[in-house]
């Protein structure tokens, strides 16, 4: 063998062994890319960043590494003044994965047109909904999630809270924007689910601790005041002694019987958001009423709401009799089809799932995640290191439990609220505008609860007008489904160009 030869040989070898120990992850380290996507017939060249920043207390103590997926378009004439959004998922204990690989990212996960894999363990295609048309992305992985990580893993706990939550990705906000100079830049934030928690108490904090005044924030399957959703964490019920969380529900168990064809014929044959109009006025005004009353309300009136509840949730009038009218969401999600022998699922309730036994009144697990998880987990570890060259030997936590029970101290006795925030944020930004998905099919985050916080923000009529609200026949990920993203992805880029002027 050559000297030539074995040299060659050797670097290799070399070259082999970094790739194998890529270095320690409290250690600041990036790594760019290039690559183009084509949207509408037209190739974007853009940049791809994937690496870690690390977050230091003011004596410069590093507290966490903080990992993220950038991607900045080529050839504009001024990137310091292009829009920018920062986006991340919710939980709490999700990484990034769902927005990035779903809809906003260049690539993105290959379902069929009602969400389902195609092909295990999965497959990744260009993108063309992707929003880097309109605007720069980062997509941030809080602590615990993804490869971001606390530096003391004996502290890591106390990062698992409402209010750490929100100044660590503030902080790492901050940072991004000073060293790649995009202070200049219009800004957003993109939430799903506790993202959406995240980015309004994120929209304050931003604009009271570093002056940073938002564009706009895109709240996906939102949640901003957790009294319309919130469970007893031991029994999954809603807590006693709060009814609210039952009426806004009701017109998703209606989309969802009228979904699998369980309601009466004449409400079959009507358009759902006619069928809806009906419903919502009837959980509002005599559902409400009938569960206000507890046990005061008189037999006749029982009865008559009984009956609607049974006819609008295609439930029968003996199981919401013996609910007392209260319909518990997993109560519902397992009583529903019970007769086929399935059940339906709690992010997107199109979705069925079979479970070992057909008694119970708790579905064993959601189908709907089952769907989606492994080809979203199994693309982006092979994504990040095969075509954005990132290594790692740890877990990308996809979805970590172990960040719970999160603490939310910061309202103690009462329920998480970040919608007062929202609104003291608009209040002293005027200009700052909000975009609201929600689909019909979703029962983790009920288009009708948001609906309820929205109306009751306490907004001055002027900026009233600064949110709008769109509707999608799919559940929590409406991007899965593929006349929703087409829609959605159309909505977010004129959102961006309307709150960019």
């Amino acid at each position: 063998m050559s000297d030539d030869t074995t040299k060659k040989a050797k670097d290799a070898d070399k070259a082999n062994d970094e790739r194998k120990t890529p270095p320690e992850h409290h250690e600041e380290a990036v790594v760019t890319t290039q690559h183009t996507v084509n949207v509408d017939g037209t190739d974007i060249a853009y940049t791809a960043t994937a690496g870690r920043i690390v977050l230091k207390e003011d004596d410069d103590t590093k507290k966490a590494s903080f990992f993220f997926t950038a991607y900045t378009k080529d050839d504009v004439e001024d990137p310091a003044t292009r829009p920018i959004v920062f986006a991340f998922n919710g939980g709490p204990g999700s990484s990034s994965v769902w927005l990035h690989l779903g809809v906003l990212g260049p690539r993105r996960v290959d379902l069929d047109d009602k969400g389902n894999n195609t092909v295990t363990p999965g497959r990744l295609v260009g993108n063309e909904h992707t929003l880097l048309t309109h605007a720069d992305l980062v997509f941030i992985d809080p602590i615990s999630t993804g490869f971001t990580r606390a530096i003391d893993k004996d502290d890591e706990r106390s990062y698992h809270h409402f209010e750490k939550d929100i100044e660590t990705v503030g902080d790492f906000i901050r940072r991004y924007l000073t060293r790649y100079e995009r202070w200049a830049s219009p800004k957003f934030l993109a939430g799903e689910s506790y993202g959406t928690t995240r980015s309004a108490g994120l929209a304050g904090h931003l604009q009271t601790r570093y002056g940073l005044f938002l564009n706009g924030i895109i709240l996906i399957s939102s949640v901003l005041n957790f009294q319309t959703i919130a469970l007893d964490s031991k029994t999954h019920t809603f807590h006693r002694g709060n009814d609210l969380p039952y009426v806004v529900y009701l017109p998703s168990y209606a989309a969802t019987a009228w979904y699998h064809g369980a309601l009466d014929e004449d409400l079959q044959d009507r358009e759902l958001t006619d069928l809806l109009g009906e419903v919502e006025t009837f959980a509002s005004t005599d559902y409400l009423v009938a569960l206000e009353a507890g046990s005061r309300i008189d037999e006749e009136t029982f009865n008559a709401v009984a009956a609607r509840l049974a006819r609008y949730t295609g439930l029968s009038e003996t199981f919401v009799r013996r609910s007392d009218l209260r319909i518990e969401k997993f109560h519902f999600m397992k009583e529903l089809l019970r007769d086929r022998g399935v059940t339906v699922g709690r992010l997107d309730s199109r979705y069925l799932g079979v479970d070992r036994y057909d008694v119970g009144s708790m579905l064993e697990h959601d189908p709907s995640i089952d769907v989606w998880m492994g080809p979203y987990s199994a693309m982006l570890n092979d994504y990040v290191r095969r075509e954005l060259n990132y290594e790692s030997d740890l877990v990308y936590e996809i979805l970590n439990p172990k960040v719970w029970p999160w603490n939310y101290e910061n309202f103690q006795n009462a329920y998480a609220d970040v919608s007062e925030t929202l609104r003291d944020t608009m209040t002293r930004n005027p200009l700052l505008k909000v975009y609201v998905a929600s689909g019909w099919f979703d029962l983790a985050t009920p288009y009708f609860a948001t609906e309820h916080t929205i109306a009751h923000l306490g907004l001055e009529p002027g900026l009233r007008d600064n949110i709008e609200v769109s509707y999608f026949d799919a559940g929590h990920m409406m991007y899965v489904h593929a006349p929703s993203i087409r829609r959605l992805a159309a909505d977010m880029r004129s959102f961006v160009e309307r709150s960019t002027g």
